[in-house]
């Protein structure tokens, strides 16, 4: 009972609830919405901070900012999810997003931002550093560095977690081939799991017995010994 008043709380609603509409029957977004370009360093700026995407400069994206997230969205699509910062005038990036660019200027791999970003957010695990070092010993420094970067763009398709399991095995058999590591990772998704046995049912009229040789002895009985049969 509250105050003075007649009736309970219960009371009260159970008179309301005939009175009230029915639920909608669909949810709303609870994320603020923006509307930002890509800029030249492949980021759109959210509030304060700047978010990297795997659009062209110029393109104009809808960005839905959540309590813990950022999501940016093109041609209904969610083309890039990070983290939100609460900080200000700072670069969120993922190294994903700019493996094509590496691969034109392999030179600004080891120093880059999101390079630095991915280590810093135990993304880059040290069997990566193993496997690049290998690779530049085997094919110069350039030449190294872009067939890293061709390994990492496998995880795209197969999963991070996975592309480092198989660097990790051709590690262990000192394989270090962009195509082996290809070759490992399609073969772990192409396995197939064994099937049951299927019951053939009318089609057993058709069996026949193995094919032996053991009619062939009877060739041994007029063997001479001096190499040719009689």
């Amino acid at each position: 009972m509250i105050g003075e008043r007649a009736q309970t709380v219960g009371a009260g609603m159970y008179l309301e609830r005939e009175h009230l509409q029915a639920l909608a029957g669909e949810g709303f977004d609870l994320a603020a919405i923006h509307f930002p370009h890509v800029n030249t360093s492949g980021c759109v700026k959210v509030l304060t901070n700047f978010y990297s995407v795997p659009l062209p400069v110029g393109v104009e994206v809808q960005a839905k900012v959540h309590s813990s997230y950022v999501e940016i969205w093109h041609q209904g699509e969610c083309v890039a999810r990070h983290d939100r910062c609460f900080q200000r005038q700072q670069k969120v990036l993922n190294l994903e997003h700019y493996l094509e660019a590496l691969t034109k200027k392999p030179g600004a791999f080891a120093g880059s931002t999101p390079l630095e970003q991915w280590r810093a957010q135990g993304r880059w695990p040290a069997s990566f550093d193993r496997f690049w070092e290998t690779l530049k010993q085997r094919r110069g420094q350039q030449p190294g560095t872009r067939a890293m970067i061709d390994v990492l763009l496998l995880g795209r398709q197969h999963g991070y977690p996975r592309l480092q399991a198989v660097v990790e095995k051709a590690l262990d058999m000192n394989c270090f081939d962009v195509e082996a590591v290809r070759l490992l990772l399609d073969a772990g998704r192409n396995r197939k799991e064994p099937r049951e046995a299927v019951e053939v049912g009318a089609l057993r009229v058709y069996d026949r017995p193995q094919p032996t040789t053991r009619n062939y002895d009877q060739l041994l009985r007029n063997y001479s010994g001096s190499g040719v049969l009689q």
